[in-house]
């Protein structure tokens, strides 16, 4: 089973991307074994060896900036220029080389490219960042034409599994009455689709191209961590980059 799952999209030549599973490292239990998180109790010896070898693994062009995630809304653009501040949910850039990394353990991972390949960008959504705007946020970056900027959905909870309360299904609706549809009850619960959420919420902004979307962290422990499955666990990441 491959360490790395390369997105099925008619992404621009000239930009690369990768989703990380939880194969292939050297972190011990619960972390087994690419953890990529610093920040989850694992030995930072075993994190920073795991993110050298990703760099191996999916053809880094440098390290990759990572980000203190909050699940807010903040998007962080790279210029080139240093980085006081790394706390934000999503990283936005046109520089060649400069990698876009965010990491995971069922939230939604989504990457974004511009059909001329020459933007890209990477967002966090759980449920709090992808109602509070991340997904529009991170597109607001975007110099091009919205039509012309593509999204690809990475692998998150999926749909049978995603049980939330009421006042989740009432702060999307809230929004807009089309995102009830991403809701369906379950005993005195909802489950919610944060993958037809995210669709529906990229659409209003104005993207029409989106790919991805058919995976489940929770039911697949082999591939993937979970956090809703097993608490202490690893974090894996989602890349995207512009090649010279």
């Amino acid at each position: 089973m491959s360490s790395l799952i390369f997105p099925d999209w008619p992404k621009p030549k000239n930009v690369s991307c990768c989703s990380t599973t939880r194969i292939g490292g050297v972190s011990l239990s619960p972390f087994d074994s690419l953890n990529l998180g610093g920040h989850v109790g694992d030995d930072p010896s075993a994190v920073s060896e795991n993110r050298h070898l990703l760099q191996t693994l999916a053809g880094l062009p440098q390290q990759a900036l990572w980000l203190e995630q909050v699940h807010g809304t903040k998007v962080l653009c790279l210029t080139g220029a240093a980085i006081d501040n790394k706390q934000a949910d999503a990283v936005y850039t046109q520089q060649v080389g400069q990698v876009c990394a965010i990491m995971t353990a069922d939230c939604l991972p989504v990457l974004f490219c511009s059909k001329d390949g020459r933007e890209v960008a990477a967002a966090h959504a759980g449920w709090r960042g992808l109602c509070d705007g991340v997904l529009e946020n991170t597109v607001a970056q975007f110099t091009c034409d919205k039509k012309d900027i593509m999204a690809w959905l990475g692998p998150a909870i999926g749909p049978e599994k995603f049980e939330v309360g009421a006042e989740v299904k009432a702060a999307f609706v809230k929004q807009s009455s089309e995102l009830a549809s991403g809701f369906t009850v379950h005993g005195e619960k909802y489950l919610a689709d944060i993958y037809l959420l995210a669709r529906k919420k990229l659409q209003a902004a104005g993207v029409s191209s989106i790919y991805g979307g058919t995976f489940c962290t929770v039911s697949d422990k082999n591939r993937f961590y979970s956090y809703r499955r097993e608490g202490k666990t690893g974090r894996m990441a989602s890349l995207i980059w512009v090649n010279n």
